[in-house]
Formats: structure tokens, C-alpha cells, sequence
């Protein structure tokens, strides 16, 4: 069972990847469950969700001690770096995340998600950076699934972004990898 908690600012896509998780869970037959959580402001406040993805049911939809957590800004770090589960995973965007941990007790991913956007040019899609990056360390969904499963959140008229977060997709899983200088 995975059990990821996805948090950032409105408007980074946090509630867009967990439900890509959710969905792409359904596709492959699994069980999921997602929990959004927003901040009290209306526009640019903290968002973060709950995302379980287990091969039997899930009993709850809470997560206080994530597997994963895939965070987007600082306040998020801060907040929810000390709560990943002893040898679980943290996905941190560098790009926007000065901090570094120092947990011996976990994997840190920093993958400078909203530079490499940029560079693909379209900033939006630093989200599927880090979500490429979180299905190539864990291997729980496939990419074919987070696609298709990306034609149910975007709406059609959006489906002319659907080759550059594929492109995002990969991206996010070759900076795993490590390379040789």
C-alpha cells in the first residue's frame, strides 16, 4: 500500500496529480482513495491531498504518516517532511524548496521541477516533473495510466497539453537517474 500526500500552493497542480494517481489507480484495477485539503484563502493558499493506492481496500483516506510526500513550496516542507514514514520517500520541487533534509532515515528526491518546466516551456507542468519522478522511484502506475487518466482531468479543450506532460512525464523519471560527471 502507498499511502502519498501531495502538497503545494493553489494553483501547482497538487489536487491535478492525486487525482492522475487516483484515476490511473482505478485504471490498473487497484484500490484508491483521495482526499483533498485547501487552505482557508480563495486563491494562492495551501492545498495538499491524501492519496492511498493499495492492491486490497482502503480503510481510511487519511494519511498522517505518508509513504510518499511530494512537496511543492517551503511551507509545505516544513510542515510535512518530519511526518514521512521511516523509509519512505520525500519528492521535494528544489526549484522552490531551499531546505535540504537531513533525515538519514528516508529517500530525498530534489528535482527542480519548476526550472525544468521552464525550460520545457510551459511552467505549469512542473507537477508531472515530480510526478514522473515519484512513478519512477516507487513503479506503482504506469505512465500509459497517468495519461489516460490525464484525458479525464483535463478538460477537452485542454487536450493539446496532453504531448507536453507526457514530455514532463519522462523528464521527471530521467532525473532519477543517476548520471556519471
Amino acid at each position: 500500500m502507498e499511502e502519498i500526500l501531495i502538497a503545494g500552493f493553489g494553483g501547482q497542480g497538487v489536487m491535478s496529480m492525486g487525482q492522475l494517481i487516483a484515476y490511473a489507480g482505478m485504471t490498473e484495477g487497484k484500490f484508491v482513495s483521495w482526499l483533498p485539503s485547501y487552505g482557508p484563502e480563495q486563491r494562492g493558499g495551501t492545498a495538499n491531498c491524501a492519496v492511498v493506492v493499495s492492491e486490497q481496500q482502503v480503510g481510511s483516506p487519511l494519511v498522517s504518516r505518508p509513504t510518499t510526500a511530494i512537496v511543492l513550496n517551503n511551507p509545505s516542507y516544513e510542515k510535512f517532511e518530519p511526518v514521512v514514514r521511516a523509509g519512505g520517500l520525500l519528492i521535494v520541487n528544489s526549484s522552490l524548496i531551499s531546505k535540504r533534509s537531513e533525515r538519514t532515515d528516508i529517500r530525498v528526491l530534489n528535482i527542480n521541477g519548476t526550472d525544468k518546466a521552464n525550460e520545457l516551456g510551459n511552467p505549469k507542468v512542473a507537477n508531472m516533473i515530480l510526478l514522473g519522478a515519484f512513478l519512477e522511484e516507487t513503479g506503482i502506475l504506469s505512465d500509459a495510466s497517468i495519461l489516460e487518466a490525464l484525458k479525464k482531468v483535463l478538460a477537452p479543450e485542454k487536450h493539446t497539453l496532453l504531448e507536453i506532460n507526457r514530455k514532463a512525464l519522462e523528464l521527471g523519471r530521467s532525473l532519477t537517474k543517476v548520471t556519471a560527471p
